[in-house]
């Protein structure tokens, strides 16, 4: 299937993958795998969703954050495959989510990344997932996500 096409019926078009805060690659392939490091919800260079949700927030601010994590690992892993289309299957997805006390809905939060995989890449998008509740993240982000991807052979 043409990923990039369907990422176009989805009124999805990738970003140029962000820089990295430090020392790693956005994305890496070894063999038949990606893996694509923990990507901010960032867009054009600035943080779009920060701070920490709290118990009696609503979780679409949190969903959005997800899915916009979710667009920048496909970037990344975009450019580190030379295309989507070496996808196999999304193995596993992990999702921290900046929470205050109390808050315990994060697999909530997480569903914006893991339903935009699947409308993505249909079956081969349902993946394992870890959805984990953190004191803090990286440039106060609300969420980060990090991904294995299995591929074709080159």
């Amino acid at each position: 299937m043409d990923f990039d096409a369907r990422l176009h019926e989805l009124g999805i078009t990738l970003p140029e993958p962000a820089q990295p805060l430090a020392a790693y690659v956005p994305a890496l392939v070894v063999g038949n795998w990606a893996f694509v490091s923990g990507q901010l919800p960032v867009e054009n260079g600035q943080l779009l969703y920060g701070g920490k949700m709290s118990d009696n927030e609503d979780t679409q601010k949190g969903y959005q954050a997800a899915r916009l994590c979710a667009i920048n690992c496909l970037a990344a892993l975009r450019q580190a495959t030379g295309g989507l289309d070496r996808v196999v299957q999304v193995v596993k997805l992990t999702g921290y989510v900046a929470s205050a006390d109390g808050f315990t809905a994060q697999p909530a939060v997480l569903n914006g990344a893991s339903e935009l995989m699947e409308a993505v890449f249909g079956e081969a998008g349902r993946h394992a997932r870890a959805a984990v509740g953190v004191s803090q993240l990286p440039l106060g982000a609300l969420v980060e996500i990090e991904m294995m991807v299995k591929l074709t052979a080159e």
